[in-house]
């Protein structure tokens, strides 16, 4: 049986051929101890002949040279199967308007509202779908492997959608995981379920809604102010988007508040005491005057009798809680904040470390571990190095015992490395 596996990307996709296959080289040779072997004049006889069979992945080329063909056995439905593996670029399919309705100028903006509109395949993806669907000829079964988020299942239905159209009697099923590595890639082939088309309805729903809104009121803005600016505006386009118009909204408010500013100045009277190495800075109660006269006052009244007596001591414990377990909100922040990475480049860099079967899932809003995930093991790989080695092996002594959060997507586990490397370069 033939089966093609469709994965998100084609870095996943190579990754999970080697993963699946059980090695990385790039042909398949099979290896035979024959009955008799010969060294010079001396003949060795073997009474039992043996014979391996060593099975690995290879390598082709489809129509889009961005997106390989990985061929391989692998054992599924308890059978050898021959699969094909492959990738697409992201979302394969585009939602357009239909007809008259592409004009600018062919009906009212307001109308874009109701208009209909359709599905189809950009001019730079028509490659990858051609070899989705000259491989899916020779296949009986279809597994999806996209990312196991809201946009990847809906990657997953566009297709199901191409492939359909050329078999429709398609046996289809949805490969679950969380990282790519060879753990959860042969444990998401021996629990493949069904895809969710509720979870890709909420994505139709949402890129209809960014369609009908965005072009109605970009269309509305550009042609109402290329009429009242001709001269400036006559080939310029003044987009709206759902999002970017509140972005927007919060820029401007920022920038009003520093424009408008007014600074004045102010003066405090600030108290140090010393003790050996020890300095301390007491806090005014006053905070701060905006009378420099008035604050002098103060300061000679104090000066008259340079002394302070204590009268009462406060003190309360505080707490340093250790870090919640990494989502994606709070890895964009760290990024910024500790590696002045902005958070488009750091999810940039975790999905191609995701791809790379180093860390898990970038994309997630859990910042519990799940009980059943052994953390132990990870940390263990990570023990051998020579930066974080030490932290590794202090967390191993004193047990793995993350702290635990309030947050769970039900999808993924927090964001955590899953292999360990010393290759890394760059960001």
């Amino acid at each position: 049986m033939k089966i093609l596996n469709v994965a998100e990307k084609n870095d996943a996709a190579k990754n999970l051929a080697g993963y699946l296959s059980g090695g990385n080289l790039r042909r398949a040779y099979l290896s035979v101890a024959c009955p008799y072997l010969e060294f010079g004049v001396y003949k060795l006889q073997i009474d039992r002949p043996i014979f391996k069979i060593l099975y690995f992945y290879s390598q082709r080329d489809g129509f889009s040279r961005y997106n390989k063909i990985y061929d391989f056995d692998c054992t599924v439905f308890g059978q050898r199967c021959q699969m094909i593996m492959t990738s697409v670029s992201g979302h394969l399919l585009n939602l357009e308007f239909v007809g008259n309705y592409k004009n600018w100028r062919g009906c009212s903006p307001m109308a874009l509202f109701d208009a209909p509109v359709s599905k189809f395949c950009p001019q730079d993806y028509q490659q990858i779908k051609r070899t989705l669907e000259r491989e899916v000829r020779q296949c009986g079964v279809l597994i999806i492997w996209t990312d196991c988020d809201r946009e990847g299942e809906n990657i997953g239905f566009e297709i199901i959608q191409v492939c359909s159209a050329v078999k429709n009697n398609l046996r289809i099923y949805r490969a679950k995981f969380s990282e790519i590595t060879a753990q959860s890639a042969r444990r998401a082939l021996q629990n493949l379920s069904q895809p969710n088309i509720n979870i890709s309805n909420a994505v139709d729903v949402r890129q209809e809604l960014d369609l009908r809104i965005g072009a109605a009121f970009t269309r509305f803005q550009t042609l109402r102010l290329q009429q009242v600016f001709p001269q400036k505006l006559a080939d310029s386009l003044i987009s709206y988007g759902s999002c970017q118009f509140p972005t927007l909204g919060f820029v401007v408010e920022r920038f009003n508040a520093v424009k408008n500013f007014i600074s004045e100045q102010f003066w405090k009277i600030k108290v140090t005491h010393t003790v050996d190495d020890l300095s301390v800075d007491f806090r005014w109660k006053r905070v701060h005057l905006f009378d420099e006269l008035s604050c002098q006052v103060l300061f000679d009244k104090c000066m008259e009798q340079p002394r302070a007596k204590v009268e009462n001591v406060q003190s309360k414990p505080k707490s340093k809680w250790r870090p919640l377990p990494l989502d994606t909100v709070e890895m964009e922040k760290l990024g910024s904040r500790k590696l002045r990475i902005n958070a488009k480049e750091v999810m940039r860099v975790a999905e191609k470390l995701y791809t790379q079967g180093l860390i898990s899932y970038p994309r997630t809003e859990t910042n519990i571990f799940p009980k059943e995930l052994n953390l132990r093991p990870l940390i263990e790989q990570q023990a051998q190095d020579s930066n974080w080695g030490e932290f590794a092996n202090r967390v191993l002594q004193e047990g793995p015992n993350p702290r635990v959060g309030k947050k769970s997507d039900q999808a993924h586990p927090p964001i955590h490395p899953t292999k360990y490397t010393n290759s890394l370069q760059g960001k």
